[in-house]
């Protein structure tokens, strides 16, 4: 029998031997039924995404979160997989509520490298699904803006929390969450950079007004505490354009850093991919400028 024939055949005597002694120095080792086998390596870290590069693996789950005078609410919490640091940002859902749609928003965010967390502002309402709770919200004159705000401010304790936190943290909110995302950073701390899109109420003086909400959150505009971006449908009617001129001047008279931008043949919730509102070219173009935001002041 040929060399070759017993290489096919079979490991020969010779062959157990150097290849035990190739696989002592990490070369190959071989098994008890003489197969021989590569040699066993660490596993390999995962590669970090380089800045502004996307982040293709995340996760994605279902928290639970201290809100509100310490109420325990579900919050939505989507995150890239590496170690990071990652910057955060707390996603404000619109008045149709902790939807299909606000999750996406969260992973989206996740997606680009950011730690997400979009919190139950319906969570007390205990209806079956967002439409339900949002109609109930609706019929109680709106969320509570105390209440809200005490369930944001847990969002960004949450964050700070977390042991992957860069140690920024934004905030972003749509329609109802813009006009909420206006009011937590006149009202809270904590919070490095700000969007509003397209914020409802704000500006609009007492039009509007109820128990629960009683006051326009432009009053607080002395108080603002950190850098914000305003996008806006020209064709909206709350806010309209005259609604944004006056929260404009009055970031100017308060020397307040904010950049507004205002989109033609856009209306109210261009951004919502879901309704019939969503506009594609306003949309595309605003996220671009959330992410060249969040990008200058959290990352």
């Amino acid at each position: 029998m040929s060399f070759v024939e017993k290489r096919q055949k079979g490991l020969t005597r010779r062959d157990f031997i150097r290849g035990t002694a190739a696989g002592a120095v990490g070369g190959m080792v071989v098994g008890a039924a003489g197969t021989v086998l590569a040699a066993s390596k660490a596993e390999p870290k995962p590669a970090q995404p380089a800045k502004g590069m996307p982040s293709e693996a995340m996760c994605a789950e279902i928290v639970k979160m201290r809100g509100h005078e310490g109420d325990t609410i579900d919050a939505y919490l989507a995150r890239p997989t590496g170690p990071g640091p990652h910057p955060g940002v707390v996603v404000i859902h619109h008045m149709p509520g902790w939807d299909e749609a606000s999750k996406e928003i969260a992973r989206k965010f996740a997606y680009h490298g950011y730690a997400a967390i979009s919190p139950n502002l319906h969570f007390r309402e205990g209806k079956g699904t967002p439409e339900a709770n949002s109609a109930s919200v609706r019929d109680a004159g709106g969320m509570p803006d105390n209440r809200t705000m005490g369930d944001v401010e847990g969002a960004i304790r949450y964050l700070r929390a977390l042991p992957y936190l860069n140690g920024k943290v934004g905030i972003i909110g749509y329609c109802s969450g813009g006009r909420q995302a206006y009011l937590a950073v006149c009202t809270l701390r904590g919070i490095d950079a700000a969007v509003a899109c397209y914020p409802g109420g704000v500006g609009a003086g007492k039009e509007g007004l109820t128990p629960r909400q009683p006051v326009d959150p432009i009053d607080y505009t002395k108080d603002l505490s950190c850098p914000l971006l305003g996008l806006f449908g020209r064709e909206d009617k709350r806010p309209s354009p005259g609604d944004v001129a006056k929260t404009e001047a009055e970031l100017k008279k308060w020397g307040k850093s904010y950049e507004f931008h205002t989109y033609d043949n856009a209306g109210h919730s261009f951004f919502a991919v879901d309704r019939a509102d969503y506009r594609p070219v306003a949309a595309v173009d605003g996220w671009k400028k959330v992410f060249q935001w969040f990008g200058k002041y959290l990352c």
